[in-house]
């Protein structure tokens, strides 16, 4: 790349006489953050995802194009580590190989007799099953006779009731936050986004849910009860369970969406 992002930023913040400390004080992002950023020094950084959030919200804080610059550290990080593809010599394919395309089905024999006796079958198991020509839904729809009268009740059975099961979680964000929330079947619900300063996400519904945030600036709400989250400009996670007791993780067991 002509201009390496840390570069870009560095430069800008130098321009505007500004000190690492005061970029710290108001983005929340760590003044060893600040700086592997600057010198492109990745590894220091928690992960790819928190790298393009932390460049986001360092170049906005700068008044530059914060998108760009994550997407320009993307490309810069995927054209490092991408494998060269082999090349494929058409020639070396024998003329009788397919690629990628079905030949014609073959029609085993015997095939279409079988599906016509399985058909006649399960017509004749329906037929004994529902004695005298009633069906179920037939008998269903009898209305019910009340008193002597002989004149008809209809009484439709009550709705049926399905049970909710799990938690609820809703999140809020304070000031602009990275979130990566799944649920208990591994479903991203927020998908490594930023959110903006009051911007909220939810309620979500499961058994459990494991979540990553790039800093405290969130509030959080377990089955309606404000839960309690540390301000922190340091990335963090918690995983919920079942009962709503929130636990926090290790920075390896924290999801990243990426």
């Amino acid at each position: 790349m002509g201009n390496e992002v840390g570069a870009v930023l560095r430069e800008a913040r130098n321009r505007r006489k500004i000190d690492l400390s005061e970029v710290e004080a108001t983005t929340r992002i760590r003044i060893r953050y600040l700086r592997a950023i600057e010198n492109e020094e990745w590894d220091v950084l928690p992960g790819e995802v928190y790298a393009r959030g932390f460049i986001r919200t360092y170049a906005a804080y700068l008044g530059l194009d914060g998108e760009r610059l994550a997407e320009d550290h993307r490309r810069s990080v995927e054209g490092a580590s991408a494998p060269s593809s082999p090349a494929i010599d058409a020639a070396a394919i024998p003329p009788s190989t397919s690629v990628g395309l079905p030949g014609p089905r073959r029609q085993l024999p015997g095939v279409g007799w079988l599906v016509g006796a399985a058909v006649i079958l399960i017509a004749v198991v329906a037929i004994v099953a529902i004695p005298d020509g009633e069906s179920d839904s037939d008998s269903a729809l009898q209305p019910r006779a009340s008193g002597s009268n002989g004149k008809a009740n209809l009484q439709p059975s009550p709705p049926t009731r399905v049970a909710t099961k799990g938690v609820s979680v809703r999140l809020a964000a304070s000031a602009e936050v990275w979130v990566c929330m799944l649920d208990a079947e591994g479903k991203e619900l927020v998908d490594g986004q930023i959110l903006e300063a009051g911007a909220e996400e939810g309620p979500f519904r499961s058994g459990s849910f494991i979540v990553s945030l790039g800093n405290g600036e969130v509030s959080m709400r377990i089955d309606g009860k404000e839960a309690e989250i540390p301000a922190t400009s340091s990335p963090i996670g918690y995983s919920i369970d079942a009962s709503g007791t929130l636990t926090q993780l290790d920075e390896a067991e924290r999801p990243t969406c990426a």
